[in-house]
């Protein structure tokens, strides 16, 4: 039970803390990225393929932000594949038509990935680049993704998030979105990302070619880049801006969606956990992904064993003590909203909420439970 106290108390801080000092240790690459912007009439041709599913009342003020781009209007196609949409939303894109807006609709109701693939199969963009409705892509961004790419090694680059509130202003800045955010510029240095935004994100077109409808575009996209022997990195200059959700109890829901989706993955590429066969990045999935999620699990059993050894020594009183005292704090951070506001208990309630979403999203899957059709976050 000794050896157990301490393996499972590793177990517990690997993901969030031992695995970013071990890429540490790992030797980092360059990158060459092209210096001077070419003439408009040799920018890579671009395809920009953005899906919808009933998005009436947002589509128009994505349209209007994509009209905005600064990238050569010769290079670059505007594609809306439509998840079967059921209201106004593919009217109001065909409004768009002569603006150069191209309309694609899925046949049937398959989900975003079989949106996204469509829109794949009916573009001609050497880089394709994939948008939700509710990302807003600032001007230069498609420069900045295409300047990168003159390094052949890079085979999909990644927005980096920025949420802004309901009236305007900038939020998720907090410790733990830039403990994220400097964690995937770690890997992007080393094996590449694991997972990339999935609201906003580019990759050549050859790492589009196996396209699994049934697995998140994001991870896919990043597991393909790995098998063609490219990386997938991440890309400060490139923002996605979008607004946060509305009803703040649905973000609870979105964090178990995405972890019933990325399991998923996982489950129908399980060569991606081989590291025979996929080297370094099979190691950051296992660390990134799988330890992640099995951080609930551990602390469960951290805390059995706690009890289990009490009166064992005093190592074991002051893990029982340290253990109430940050569940004592998580829980009143959930019953008194405004002691959310200390940083110390924001963080620790965020922590354990997201642990809470995994194990209950792990335990979904076990009894079945697949989300490939999509709804988007209401924001």
């Amino acid at each position: 039970m000794t050896v157990l106290f301490f393996l499972l108390g590793v177990l517990c801080i690997y993901s969030y803390f031992l695995y970013p000092l071990i890429l540490q240790l790992i030797p980092s690459r360059q990158f060459d990225f092209a210096g001077s912007p070419p003439a408009d009439d040799e920018w890579p041709m671009l395809s920009l393929i953005i899906t919808v599913h009933n998005e009436a009342a947002r589509i128009r003020e994505k349209l209007e932000n994509t009209l905005l781009i600064d990238y050569p209007a010769v290079s670059l196609e505007i594609i809306i594949a439509s998840d079967f949409s059921t209201d106004a939303t593919e009217d109001i894109v065909q409004a768009y038509a002569d603006k150069g807006v191209k309309l694609v609709r899925a046949d049937e109701r398959k989900g975003k990935e079989y949106a996204q693939l469509c829109g794949i199969r009916a573009s001609y963009g050497d880089i394709l680049v994939f948008s939700d409705v509710a990302t807003m892509i600032p001007a230069d961004a498609l420069k900045h993704l295409a300047l990168r790419f003159a390094d052949n090694r890079i085979g999909a680059i990644s927005s980096e998030d920025r949420f802004l509130s309901q009236d305007g202003s900038i939020v998720g800045e907090g410790a733990y979105v830039k403990y994220e955010m400097w964690l995937r510029r770690q890997e992007s240095v080393r094996a590449g990302l694991v997972g990339l935004s999935g609201s906003f994100f580019a990759a050549r077109r050859q790492v589009c070619e196996h396209w699994d409808i049934y697995c998140p575009s994001d991870f896919n996209t990043a597991l393909n880049t790995a098998k063609s022997g490219m990386v997938a990195i991440t890309c400060p200059d490139v923002i996605g801006e979008y607004r946060d959700v509305q009803d703040a109890s649905l973000e609870y829901s979105r964090k178990m969606r995405t972890v019933i989706r990325g399991i998923t993955a996982i489950a129908r590429h399980p060569e991606v956990l081989n590291p025979v066969r996929m080297g370094l990045f099979a190691f950051q999935v296992w660390s990134h992904k799988i330890m992640r999620w099995g951080v609930p699990w551990f602390m469960l059993g951290f805390a059995v064993v706690t009890l289990w050894l009490q009166g064992k020594g005093v190592i074991y009183s002051l893990a029982l003590y340290a253990q109430l005292l940050f569940y004592t704090l998580a829980l009143a951070g959930w019953l008194i909203a405004g002691l959310r506001k200390n940083t110390l208990i924001k963080i620790i309630f965020f922590f354990v909420q997201t642990n809470i979403a995994l194990a209950q999203a792990t335990l979904q899957f076990l009894m079945g439970k697949r989300m490939t059709v999509w709804v988007p976050s209401k924001r």
